[in-house]
């Protein structure tokens, strides 16, 4: 039986989670010593000093078969690792793994067993060879119907990927969508997924400077109500003009296709997140080292 002492001991030492010290010492045991060899020889050890470590570079990609398709983000610390072929590598197996399984959320994703123990083991390994932290972020599922469609787009290699699906149309109307979430970045679908509470911010916020230009009350409210409607048109991409054709919206050109946006996801790298404040020459030397 491991005992909590022993687990906190080889904790300390290694800086690897509780459950991999636990592993290690029934592995060997209850062994310190053979258990931090087992842990530097898994990678683990190595991996678990990085994870104080920013990674806020990486990519993300879209993977579709059939009738499901996931789109995911996978980072690393620095730009030049997410051209690393054992990288992108790394993420087609993590993509493909969750194509051909049943899982749905990010836990359950990470103990997929792929040819190289877990999908967690795997970016561990992957974390230790290429001496970055690397850590898949974010993961989302869809599922669609026959008579739905999925569209993909990735921008920059993968610095931005975005999944449409559509109610109608085809793969080709599908992606003009995602073109257009990639290049004018909407929050929401439609104003209906917008949370009330924010619309109602912003209203009261279009109401004060209506009242502070002076306007007669019936003047201000139609003047919210306009403003509502532009802040509905930079923030839903139905509501948006679409990008090849300024003179309509995209809800038209969907429609004019036969078809209606049902669902967007789009994941910019690293965005929201804290960024490395290394310059050029020092991310080149951090490579050579």
């Amino acid at each position: 039986m491991i005992d909590a002492k022993s687990v906190a001991e080889l904790r300390a030492k290694t800086g690897a989670g509780m459950m991999d010290c636990k592993k290690a010492l029934t592995e060997t045991n209850g062994d310190m010593e053979a258990a931090i060899d087992y842990l530097r020889e898994k990678g683990i050890a190595k991996a678990a000093k990085k994870e104080s470590r920013i990674a806020a570079e990486g990519l993300a990609n879209v993977y579709i078969d059939g009738n499901k398709a996931v789109i995911l983000e996978v980072n690393s610390e620095t730009d030049f690792v997410s051209k690393n072929e054992e990288f992108t590598s790394m993420i087609d197996t993590i993509g493909k793994t969750i194509l051909s399984s049943n899982a749905k959320t990010l836990e359950e994703v990470l103990e997929l067993s792929t040819s190289e123990g877990t999908i967690n083991d795997l970016i561990v390994a992957k974390t230790a060879k290429i001496g970055e932290k690397l850590s898949l972020r974010r993961v989302e599922v869809l599922e669609k119907g026959d008579n739905e469609t999925f569209g993909s787009y990735l921008h920059m290699g993968g610095k931005i990927a975005v999944l449409t699906l559509l109610e109608g149309a085809n793969s080709e109307v599908a992606k003009d969508v995602a073109m257009q979430a990639a290049a004018m970045k909407p929050e929401y679908v439609s104003e209906d997924e917008i949370p009330a509470e924010r619309v109602e911010k912003e209203r009261n916020i279009f109401k004060e400077q209506a009242m502070n230009e002076g306007k007669p009350a019936d003047i201000a409210e139609k003047m919210v109500e306009g403003r509502v409607k532009k802040f509905f048109k930079e923030i839903c991409l139905i509501h948006q003009a679409f990008i090849k054709n300024g003179d309509i919206d995209v809800a038209t050109y969907v429609a004019n296709n036969n078809g209606k946006v049902l669902k967007m996801i789009r994941f910019e790298v690293g965005e929201g997140m804290e960024k490395r404040s290394d310059n050029f020459a020092e991310e080149v030397m951090n490579q050579i080292k």
